[in-house]
């Protein structure tokens, strides 16, 4: 791959990924504070600065390397997760479940301001193709992290709002997968499985609503 598209994708990218990890870690935090835990607070991880929330190898040299790797076909990463003590939660098993949809709801409201973003520099004949690729990854970034982070399998979020739904006995059951969850899910990743039955009908449902809410702003830039 040329070094000059490279940094181009970068620059690109950067910002939108930057700002979907930072607010992602930083509602989980901002949520569990809400619910009775201080935990993530204490330590400074409910703040909008992304040096707190990137772990150097997982949100920058692994995503890298793939990128390099595969020509772009494939990227993974992953930021700091937020400490949070589900046992301080003032009702643990319900606002599990809210602590765990804070990140990808903030996720999905990022994805629609980009959009938005997007429609008012055309709305203002802004055609600066930089800007214009920006808001499109700033959409694409973070409707990819809302799915993903829904799939249902602990560590990730849709994990932990299943064991928050599901009655003791069967959330129980579910939460004993989480040591090895990180590996089900990678090898899931690369059996094809997430992407075909998951992320694909799950980011075309999200596309789907986010046009669907940003269509009066299309009305009104025409």
């Amino acid at each position: 791959m040329e070094l000059s598209k490279l940094i181009q994708t970068v620059l690109i990218y950067a910002l939108p990924v930057l700002f979907a990890i930072t607010v992602h870690e930083a509602a989980h935090g901002y949520a569990a504070r809400r619910f009775g835990d201080n935990t993530a607070w204490m330590l400074g991880r409910v703040t909008l600065n992304p040096i707190k929330h990137i772990d150097p190898v997982g949100t920058i040299l692994m995503p890298l390397l793939l990128y390099f790797a595969t020509s772009g076909a494939f990227l993974f990463g992953y930021a700091k997760p937020v400490p949070v003590r589900f046992d301080r939660l003032r009702h643990p098993k319900r606002d599990m479940v809210w602590v765990a949809l804070a990140g990808p709801g903030a996720n999905l409201l990022q994805a629609l301001l980009w959009g938005a973003l997007m429609y008012m520099l055309l709305g203002l004949d802004v055609n600066e193709r930089f800007f214009l690729e920006m808001c499109k990854a700033g959409v694409l970034v973070n409707v990819v992290m809302f799915a993903f982070n829904l799939f249902p399998l602990p560590p990730l979020d849709g994990g932990r709002i299943l064991v928050g739904l599901l009655p003791w006995r069967q959330a129980a059951w579910v939460a004993r997968i989480e040591p090895w969850g990180f590996f089900i899910v990678m090898a899931l990743v690369i059996l094809g499985v997430v992407s075909t039955l998951w992320m694909q009908p799950v980011m075309a449902l999200t596309y789907g609503l986010l046009d669907l809410l940003l269509t009066p702003l299309s009305f009104l830039i025409r």
